[in-house]
């Protein structure tokens, strides 16, 4: 049943690569109902993730090729703003990246208990920001540099990276859809980054004993439901309607615990 084990963890994927209840989380917890028996984590990962990326371009390819007509043009405008907000909000992520990457690698081995721990807390800042009232504002370098704080402490499998960054820029006062549109492109250049230097390790250690059927189930899957799921959250964002995530979160998180402790 090969095939249904790339085609779950492709929908999984592109489901929750968008939607705020964490995809590290899902994927850490699709695994353990597995047995964690799929191991070559870095080559699904990077199938995975360039898949969503995928998804990300194929939905704001508007946004990003007026970005890149802004920059040629050599000004201080929007698009060059925007891009620059979007460097900025990548430092804290590089960082920790760089500097805990073994740590971090540690914390993604079907580690159920801190899974659970960290959807518990995605639903209580989903829940916080769905609490605010209409914001109006745009993104600043002080709230981009902040927002990638947060989406740096999204690493962690079970913290929403989307639900964070969509969430604390509203609590920033960042008006709904400029934040969901900053959430999700400023995760573009760390997602290709890592992916490059994925993909060199890949080709020193090779792909391990997953098939290439697996790897492009699993990436046509996750990006077909990507494209879908990135349109419903930007709808839901634009709806106030995250609390009922936060529920989703929390229900999850328990039935979680009481499986890992009860199996």
């Amino acid at each position: 049943m090969e095939w249904l084990e790339a085609l779950i963890l492709g929908i999984v994927q592109g489901l929750t690569e968008f939607l705020p209840v964490s995809s590290s989380g899902h994927i850490e917890l699709v695994k353990a109902l597995f047995g964690n028996e799929i191991k070559e984590g870095l080559t699904l990962s990077l199938t995975l993730h360039l898949a969503t990326a995928l998804s990300t371009v194929v939905i704001f390819r508007k946004d990003i090729v007026e970005i890149f007509k802004g920059l040629f043009q050599f000004t201080w405008n929007e698009e060059t703003k925007f891009s620059w907000y979007i460097v900025l909000s990548m430092v804290p992520a590089v960082l920790v990246g760089l500097l805990f990457k073994d740590d971090i690698e540690q914390l993604f081995n079907a580690n159920v208990p801190l899974v659970c721990a960290m959807l518990f807390v995605t639903g209580i800042v989903l829940f916080w920001s769905d609490q605010a009232k209409n914001p109006t504002g745009n993104v600043t370098g002080v709230k981009a540099f902040i927002v990638g704080v947060i989406q740096a402490i999204a690493i962690l499998p079970g913290i929403s990276r989307s639900g964070s960054t969509i969430g604390s820029s509203v609590l920033l006062g960042v008006e709904r859809s400029k934040a969901a549109k900053f959430s999700f492109l400023m995760v573009l250049p760390v997602i290709l980054g890592a992916a490059a230097k994925d993909f060199m390790d890949i080709r020193t250690d090779g792909i391990g004993d997953l098939s290439v059927s697996f790897l492009a189930i699993a990436f046509i899957s996750a990006f077909v439901v990507g494209i879908f799921a990135c349109q419903w959250m930007i709808a839901i964002v634009k709806q106030s309607k995250l609390r009922y995530f936060s529920y989703y979160c929390w229900v999850v998180a328990i039935v979680g615990l009481a499986w890992y402790f009860l199996k």
